[in-house]
């Protein structure tokens, strides 16, 4: 089954890696569409694909890189837009 969340992260997530290493494991689990940062200092993502793969992707934002420090995740429940891969915006 396709899902698709717009997710905002909270917390120590510019410059940790943070977009990149999401991209990798969206990228690696299939999972597609984005991720960027917002001049507050979050992060914002859409990610949609296979609703396990998705989960694994928002249970990593939880988180995040080793050098993140997360304090909120808010994700939204969205309608799919057919990405057809997984890019980094801005």
């Amino acid at each position: 089954m396709v899902t698709a969340v717009r997710v905002r992260i909270k917390g120590l997530v510019h410059g940790v890696s943070f977009r990149s290493s999401m991209a990798q494991l969206a990228a690696d689990l299939g999972v597609r569409g984005w991720v960027r940062n917002l001049p507050d200092g979050s992060v914002e993502a859409f990610l949609e694909g296979d609703e396990r793969r998705v989960k694994r992707v928002l249970e990593w934002a939880r988180s995040g890189p080793p050098r993140a420090r997360v304090d909120k995740v808010d994700v939204q429940v969205t309608a799919p837009r057919n990405h057809r891969d997984f890019r980094i915006h801005g």
